[in-house]
């Protein structure tokens, strides 16, 4: 199992002293124990145990990693590494496990948040952070949804990621000219077009080598436009 060590230390002299190293040996101890890797570690320097989730850079950046790959499991020293207070501690478990994600205390080898949803009170309050959480989400898709479709109403475009045809006019010009059917013999395969392409040192927008499916991908998208 993958993943994430997180470290938090409060004061310039835990920054400067051996905070940071103890908490990491501990965690490296556990996971070797329990078979964890522990992918990356993210240090949250000059925190207080009194800050929530909105006031912690690193935690939001590993949150916001963990939603994005395959780890969901995060493990601490102890839960006073967390936070100081209890009610703080049981606010981040509470907005961890709303979003899937387990905490692990490598001081006792407790999964924290398994311990959380067995009490059924608690339970309620992860399962109505998970809904009041996917509510906002909801608000703020449909926010910036609204907002795309005024300013294309008004401009005829929305401003956003640009197409091939805007960022590599060249390449799309050789994409209609190797896709026109020739007035004799067939037209080309995709496959053929995007061996010529590559032949010709023209790449996708991620400067990628075009095949046979992304190509037809893009010619279809782009012929919407």
């Amino acid at each position: 199992m993958k993943a994430y060590g997180y470290l938090r230390v409060s004061g310039a002299g835990q920054i400067d002293g051996d905070g940071f190293t103890r908490q990491q040996e501990e965690i490296e101890r556990h996971a070797k124990t329990a078979g964890i890797e522990i992918v990356r570690y993210y240090r949250e320097e000059g925190v207080r145990g009194t800050t929530s989730e909105t006031d912690r850079p690193a935690f939001q950046e590993m949150v916001s990693a963990i939603l994005k790959n395959g780890v969901r499991t995060i493990v601490i020293e102890g839960m006073d590494r967390l936070a100081r207070e209890y009610r703080i501690q049981e606010s981040l478990v509470i907005y961890l496990a709303s979003k899937g994600i387990t905490l692990i205390s490598a001081r006792t080898g407790e999964d924290v948040t398994e311990a959380m949803q067995a009490d059924p009170m608690r339970k309620a309050l992860i399962q109505m952070q998970g809904i009041f959480s996917e509510l906002e989400k909801s608000m703020l898709v449909k926010k910036l949804r609204a907002a795309r479709e005024r300013v294309k109403q008004k401009t005829g475009k929305c401003e956003g990621r640009k197409s091939l045809k805007e960022a590599k006019p060249d390449t799309w010009k050789e994409i209609k000219r190797l896709y026109r059917k020739p007035r004799l013999g067939e037209r080309r395969t995709y496959k053929q077009i995007a061996e010529a392409l590559n032949a010709g040192g023209h790449t996708t927008m991620a400067g990628k080598p075009f095949t046979a499916g992304n190509l037809q991908q893009i010619i279809w998208r782009e012929q919407q436009e």
